[in-house]
């Protein structure tokens, strides 16, 4: 066993959920009844997360939503109206739709039986811990937190949800698609030997913005703007590499590295109007055995765009990535490329999350999910103080990135922009 996998069964051990609790009886495992569905969080990710929802269950409906602003709720909900494959599923009346930092609880105590929870990363603790303790089912977007208590919380509040028999899904799609389970198979199966070190990319363009308005306060700007400022978000190595840095540990069998080394900062996207998260990454995590996952990421426009994960063992090479540029392994007389049959990953988890629900064989994605994501913590810890950070460090991090309260006139966490050698490890 290595140092990462003892300590977090020592930190599962001290943190399950005391006493063995009943489960829930499930009213839809196997008749008809309509599952009623909500959305907590109503942009652009909340809105294909709702329509995959509708189309995953033959007898769903979305019946609330909620979001911290009117506007992105409306938006939402017209978008859905308009969706000719789920509109007839979409039964939202006024007194359904809870707006402010509030709305969440407001729509778990309306009568859902199913939750999608695709707000700002930095809310989904909380979120996820009411709707678990509220007895709902969940669809969980990824990242799952953005500091280390936070994936605590989400720890604790999976654990709960497994005594409950509720079904918790994770938006950390890959492990959904086809070609990525397969290429995942064979090299468990030994197609390219031990594992030595894998490469996880990604380079992408530059990223949205909206302008300072009359009238909002500070709160207001940086949750319009929310991918823009680390208490938000978590930054871009957590918020979107999260995907490819998740296939790395899955790779590695679900096995963590036992520490960091990194770098990152502004170069292009430099301006105000850009918070204070970096816009490149790169991170050497070391495993027990000596393996290395090398990590970078990018997000700047007029770039060259890569999305991939390579992998390298003692006997050949595998490749994830793109569709169109395949996934593969090369090995001596072990070469292989996958040809199907595809699916559409993001329809596909939520599929099995609604076929859960109606067997009565709930899915918990609760420690990939909470792990892979203190994985990209611990990645964005070492950047932004230039040191070593273990896995250990990175688990016992007391920095909690939240504001005093969650009100529109209270003030949030401050926006500092890390400086490696001189922002401090907490």
């Amino acid at each position: 066993m290595t140092a990462s996998s003892a300590s977090r069964r020592e930190f599962l051990k001290t943190t399950a959920v005391a006493g063995t609790l009943a489960a829930i009886p499930n009213a839809h495992a196997a008749g008809s009844d309509v599952l009623r569905v909500g959305l907590i969080g109503c942009g652009g990710r909340g809105t294909g997360a709702a329509s995959q929802a509708l189309a995953a269950d033959s007898n769903v409906q979305l019946v609330a939503m909620a979001d911290a602003f009117e506007d992105r709720l409306e938006q939402s909900l017209e978008t859905l109206r308009n969706d000719r494959k789920v509109a007839a599923k979409v039964t939202v009346p006024a007194e359904h739709r809870f707006v402010g930092f509030q709305a969440y609880q407001q729509l778990l105590d309306s009568g859902v039986d199913v939750v999608l929870l695709c707000t700002p990363p930095h809310f989904r603790p909380i979120h996820l811990r009411a709707a678990v303790e509220a007895g709902k089912h969940v669809f969980a977007e990824k990242p799952v937190a953005v500091d280390s208590p936070g994936v605590h919380s989400v720890l604790k509040s999976c654990e709960l949800a497994r005594s409950k028999g509720l079904s918790i899904v994770s938006g950390l799609c890959l492990r959904y698609d086809n070609g990525f389970k397969e290429t995942v198979r064979r090299i468990h199966d030994g197609a390219i030997g031990t594992v030595l070190t894998v490469f996880a990319n990604d380079y992408r363009s530059g990223r949205w913005t909206k302008p300072h308005q009359p009238g909002w306060s500070e709160m207001t700007y940086q949750m319009r703007n929310w991918y823009n400022f680390t208490w938000l978000s978590g930054d871009f190595n957590v918020e979107q590499h999260v995907h490819y840095l998740d296939v790395s540990a899955w790779v590695m069998k679900n096995q963590y590295p036992v520490k960091a080394v990194g770098m990152g900062g502004r170069q292009v996207l430099t301006g105000p109007e850009y918070g204070q998260i970096y816009d490149h990454f790169s991170v050497v995590y070391e495993y027990a055995d000596g393996a290395k996952l090398v990590s970078n990421c990018r997000q700047q426009p007029g770039c060259k765009n890569d999305m991939s994960c390579q992998v390298l063992g003692t006997k050949g090479r595998a490749q994830f990535a793109e569709r169109r540029r395949g996934l593969r392994i090369e090995a001596p007389g072990n070469s292989w490329t996958f040809s199907g049959p595809q699916n559409r990953m993001m329809q596909t988890e939520h599929d099995e999350l609604f076929a859960s629900i109606r067997n009565g064989k709930p899915i918990n994605n609760g420690e990939y999910m909470a792990w892979s994501t203190l994985l990209a913590l611990l990645g964005r810890m070492a950047a932004y103080t230039g040191q070593e950070v273990t896995w250990e460090m990175a688990m016992k991090s007391q920095e909690t990135l939240s504001p005093s309260r969650y009100d529109w006139d209270a003030r949030p966490p401050a926006a500092q922009i890390a400086v490696p050698g001189q922002t401090r490890f907490v």
